[in-house]
């Protein structure tokens, strides 16, 4: 974040349209600041690193690297600025890989513009972004592939509660008033789900209650 409190991004696709298009979207919001953009995987660590990002809108598909592996090469040098993937493939295992990479968001690009700053902003704060349509198709196709119910006993009724509104992409606030409880009691809930279910954020948990069947 720069000292007037601006997030600063860094737009990572080989479309120069989409770049100029998310430029255009982002440069007018007076708490952004895009640092840079590129079409290039191989550029991108170099300009993490004289550019400063809080966040990297990055693509799923680059000329001459994956956007996986640019994001796994991001999480082990530089692992405080958080990877947005923005792409227009749904593909569960694509999801999977990326969020496994160290992405703390998956954003398909016909999302709204509104939509994209919010899972920008919500990143940045630490929070976890899925698009609602990807989660759909990675809890579809998870059904599948049942890990079993071992973790899922782990978890009480009300809590397994939460973890379906998680699921669904509700923040904290949203849950306490879906359930009835106060919004640090839904905070105290989130993180013991994870701690039972091994999981570091949102997106993990919900992609392994959709694995498992739970939803």
């Amino acid at each position: 974040m720069t000292q007037d409190g601006k997030v600063r991004v860094l737009i990572v696709d080989d479309h120069e349209m989409v770049r100029e298009g998310l430029l255009a979207m982002l440069q007018p919001e007076p708490d952004f600041e895009v640092v840079g953009q590129t079409g290039h995987g191989a550029e991108v660590a170099e300009l993490v690193e004289t550019t400063g990002p809080d966040v990297v809108l990055l693509d799923a598909r680059l000329p001459d690297l994956s956007g996986v592996e640019v994001c796994r090469r991001l999480r082990q040098s530089h692992p405080s600025v958080a990877v947005i993937i923005l792409t227009t493939y749904t593909d569960p295992d694509l999801v999977q890989e990326c969020i496994q990479a160290g992405a703390r968001g998956y954003v398909v690009k016909d999302v709204e513009r509104f939509s994209l700053k919010e899972s920008i902003r919500a990143v940045f704060r630490g929070q976890s972004v899925l698009a609602p349509q990807v989660a759909g198709h990675v809890m579809e196709g998870a059904r599948t592939r049942q890990l079993g119910g071992s973790r899922r006993t782990m978890l009480s009724e009300s809590q397994v509660s939460i973890l379906r509104l998680i699921s669904r992409g509700h923040s904290n606030r949203e849950i306490a008033a879906e359930v009835h409880l106060s919004e640090n009691t839904v905070k105290t809930h989130v993180q013991e789900i994870f701690r039972k279910l091994g999981v570091r954020n949102r997106v993990e948990a919900a992609i392994l209650a959709g694995k498992s069947g739970w939803l």
